[in-house]
C-alpha cells in the first residue's frame, strides 16, 4: 500500500514538472527571439539565415521589428514636419507629439543636463521614441517587443555610454575629465582605491541602463503569458475569467510601463550626460 502511494505521489510530481516545463517553454517561446514571424495558430513565416565571414547576420524576429520601429518612427517624424508646414498649431497626433518633444527637452534635457543641452537633446529624442515606439509595438498581437532583448538595451547603453564619455571630454577636456572623476579632497592613500572605484563606475552605469529596460520589458511579457497559461496548466475553462482579467490589468500596466521606461532610460541618460559634462555641480 505504501509503495502503491508513493509511486501515485511521484508521478503526480513528475507530471506537474513537466507541466511547468512545459509552460515555461511556452512563455520563453513567446519572449524570446526567433527566426521566424510567429502568426500562430495561422502558420509562421521563416527568416533568411545569413553568414558573412564566420558571423551570423540572419535576420530574426527583433531584426525585423527593429527595422519596422525604425520606419514608423520616420514616417511619424515626417508626418509630423508636414503638419508644422501648413499650421504653426497642429492638431491630434502632431500636437501629442509635440508635446512629447518638449517634454524631453525641457523636463529632461535642460533640467538634467544644464549649460548646453542643445547639443545632446537630440540624441536623447532618438532613444525616447525608439525605446517607446518598440515598447508598444510589442504590445500588437503577434509582434515581438526588441527591447526585451540584452543585445538591444546594450547598444542603447554603448550609445550613451559614448556620448556620456564625449560629453566630459568636451567640456572638461581628456584630462581635466578623467581626473575629476576622484572627488577633491581624498587622502592620497584612498586614490589608488577611490580611481578604481571611479573608473569602474563608468562602465556600471550604462549597464544599469541595459539591464533595467531588458528585465522590465522581460518580466511584464512574461507575467502576462504566465497567467494566460494558468488555463493550461490547470486544464479548466474555470480558471480563465481570472487568469485573463489578470492578464488584462497587468497588459493595462504593460501601456504605462511602455512610457515609463523610456522616460527612465532618457532621464537617466541625460543625468550621467549632466553629471560627466557639469561634474562641479
Amino acid at each position: 500500500m505504501t509503495t502503491e502511494i508513493d509511486t501515485t505521489i511521484t508521478h503526480t510530481a513528475d507530471s506537474l514538472a513537466a507541466g511547468a516545463a512545459e509552460e515555461g517553454n511556452w512563455i520563453l517561446h513567446h519572449v524570446q527571439d526567433s527566426p521566424y514571424l510567429d502568426f500562430a495558430p495561422f502558420g509562421t513565416i521563416p527568416l533568411p539565415h545569413i553568414e558573412l565571414f564566420g558571423f551570423d547576420l540572419s535576420i530574426t524576429k527583433h531584426v525585423v521589428f527593429m527595422w519596422l520601429g525604425a520606419l514608423l518612427l520616420l514616417l511619424a517624424a515626417f508626418y509630423v514636419r508636414g503638419k508644422y508646414k501648413k499650421s504653426l498649431v497642429p492638431k491630434g497626433f502632431a500636437n501629442m507629439f509635440e508635446v512629447m518633444v518638449v517634454f524631453v527637452r525641457d523636463d529632461i534635457a535642460r533640467n538634467s543636463i544644464g549649460e548646453g543641452f542643445e547639443r545632446y537633446t537630440p540624441f536623447l529624442l532618438t532613444a525616447f521614441f525608439w525605446i517607446l515606439f518598440g515598447n508598444f509595438l510589442g504590445l500588437i498581437p503577434f509582434s515581438a517587443t526588441f527591447t526585451s532583448n540584452i543585445a538591444v538595451t546594450a547598444v542603447l547603453a554603448i550609445f550613451s555610454f559614448i556620448v556620456i564619455q564625449l560629453a566630459g571630454m568636451r567640456h572638461n577636456g581628456v584630462v581635466g575629465y578623467f581626473t575629476g572623476l576622484v572627488p577633491h579632497g581624498i587622502p592620497v592613500f584612498l586614490l589608488p582605491i577611490m580611481a578604481v572605484v571611479e573608473f569602474i563606475g563608468l562602465f556600471t552605469k550604462p549597464f544599469a541602463l541595459a539591464i533595467r529596460l531588458f528585465a522590465n520589458m522581460t518580466a511584464g511579457h512574461i507575467v502576462i503569458f504566465a497567467l494566460i497559461g494558468l488555463i493550461f496548466t490547470f486544464g479548466t475553462a474555470w480558471v480563465s475569467p481570472a487568469s485573463v482579467g489578470m492578464a488584462l490589468f497587468i497588459y493595462t500596466l504593460e501601456v504605462l510601463i511602455a512610457f515609463i521606461q523610456a522616460y527612465i532610460f532618457t532621464m537617466l541618460s541625460a543625468v550621467f550626460i549632466g553629471m560627466a559634462a557639469h561634474p562641479e555641480h
